[in-house]
């Protein structure tokens, strides 16, 4: 008997184990909040970080070494001392680099309309069928765009399955009060980005992400101006993004996560490809124009 129970005891654990397709690391900050009670807080923290590690959100069997890296961080900026919060979701995924020690920054969104109710010791569920709970819709949405932003960068529209589950988590959430879910909330938020994503107006980013990634930063390890030459033809792409269109927002949430980082690609490149990709980073992303201007300085 004993041993049976051991062995249940495994697989369960093991169980588990394959249920982790994301390595989520989960922050909840609340430096405004008054209150002596910081139980609740980290209560919340943890029922987040078990909802988010402990969900089957791929179809696909996930090594523990190939889980998606991703950083959830909540900043509480009001609480009614019950279990109604309103705070920022600041919510970022990262991709390893073939051959390098590099991660690099797929998503990288702030969430500003986030609202919600979570009671303290309380276990957070989910269904696909209906809306549950803000939090819980909320957190989903974010993994099933995780997701498919990190099978978009590994095969060509290779996200897409995701994308059409977290369309899913939106449509649900139509019936709820809460902002963040609809077209006229907001021009930049959870309703634009998924329709963005499943869009084939932005097929062209989609694919730029895929080329970017395998045949671009995955050979640098190996041969750095192979990969760059790859990407620098790749770059055109980037100015033809409609970004005056309503609720333009993949092509700024690209930009937030990938504008450090190709400027680190160009800075030390020959002069003729480095002006060529400051002329187009300047004209498809104008917001960062500032960290582009490095490019000038060398």
């Amino acid at each position: 008997m004993k041993t049976l129970g051991i062995y249940i005891a495994l697989l369960l654990i093991t169980l588990a184990a394959r249920a982790q397709d994301l390595n989520a690391h989960v922050s909840v900050l609340a430096p405004k909040i008054q209150t002596t009670n910081k139980r609740m807080f980290q209560s919340l923290e943890t029922a987040m970080k078990d909802f988010l590690n402990g969900h089957k959100w791929l179809t696909e069997p996930v090594q523990a070494q190939e889980r998606i890296d991703c950083n959830f961080i909540l900043n509480i900026t009001s609480w009614d001392g019950g279990s109604n919060f309103t705070g920022e979701l600041q919510v970022q995924s990262l991709r390893p680099v073939y051959g390098s020690n590099y991660n690099t920054t797929l998503l990288s969104v702030n969430d500003k309309d986030f609202e919600f109710t979570y009671t303290e010791g309380q276990t957070i569920d989910y269904s696909d069928q209906s809306f549950t709970s803000n939090l819980a819709s909320v957190m989903a949405f974010y993994a099933y765009v995780i997701a498919g932003m990190d099978n978009d960068s590994f095969s060509r529209y290779g996200g897409s399955y995701y994308y059409n589950l977290a369309q899913t988590v939106v449509t649900n959430a139509q019936t709820s009060a809460y902002k963040g879910w609809k077209a006229f909330d907001s021009n930049t938020n959870r309703y634009w980005l998924i329709e963005n994503l499943n869009n084939k107006q932005y097929a062209p980013l989609r694919s730029f992400i895929y080329d970017y990634h395998r045949n671009g930063l995955d050979i640098m390890a190996d041969n750095a101006d192979k990969g760059r030459k790859v990407i620098s033809g790749l770059l055109p792409v980037l100015a033809q993004l409609d970004r005056q269109r309503l609720g333009a927002m993949l092509p700024l949430v690209f930009f937030t996560a990938k504008a450090d980082e190709l400027v680190q690609l160009y800075a030390h490149t020959e002069p003729q490809p480095r002006i060529d990709a400051f002329n187009i980073f300047t004209q498809a992303d104008p917001a960062n124009g500032i960290k582009y201007q490095e490019l000038q300085k060398q």
